[in-house]
């Protein structure tokens, strides 16, 4: 029986070689907030410093960075990045998995998330309430007539509040969405 070698075979090596130039793309694309926000994350919820993070540590680390993952995707993160059948992730792959999600994350989706944290009342509409709520919880110091004027920059039917289409359908994400990227990165 002959053996023949293929190099087109994956083998472990060739991933662990391609993760890593993955991995180097990904802090090229990454902003320095979005790496720090990733490193505190791991931080936060490696509950017993081992550095790695098991499911559970896993799926909160993935939710406090904005992303609900279902069961099904967090066994799948680790099959994918469990290195050594132990059911953990290092930080180098928890950095790479939570790295492609923002990557990859769709702009629309991720106002239209934010916008449902500003309208805490369910009226389709950012209210100068709900924004000096968020503002608050920033801790941002912002007056009343700099809220307005955020407000009045998608205030279409000049009603006092910003619509939700207004801002979705507008094209024109200047001053709330800055507010709106904050707050739902926190």
């Amino acid at each position: 029986m002959s053996h023949q070698s293929n190099t087109s075979i994956s083998t472990p090596g060739n991933a662990s070689n391609n993760q890593k130039r993955a991995l180097g793309n990904l802090k090229l694309e990454l902003l320095n907030e979005q790496k720090q926000e990733i490193r505190e994350a791991f931080s936060l919820f490696d509950m017993n410093n081992d550095g790695c993070l098991d499911y559970h540590e896993l799926k909160v680390a993935f939710r406090a960075l904005g992303f609900e993952l279902s069961k099904r995707e967090v066994l799948d993160i680790i099959h994918e990045y469990d290195t050594d059948d132990r059911n953990l992730i290092t930080y180098e792959n928890f950095f790479q998995a939570v790295g492609e999600k923002i990557v990859n994350r769709d702009p629309l989706d991720e106002i239209r998330r934010a916008f449902k944290l500003f309208d805490d009342d369910n009226t389709g509409k950012i209210s100068l309430r709900n924004l000096r709520r968020v503002a608050k919880e920033l801790g941002e110091n912002l007056t009343d007539d700099e809220l307005r004027a955020m407000i009045d920059e998608f205030d279409l039917d000049e009603d006092g509040e910003s619509m939700y289409y207004t801002i979705i359908k507008g094209h024109k994400y200047e001053g709330m969405s800055e507010i709106l990227t904050d707050y739902y990165s926190q």
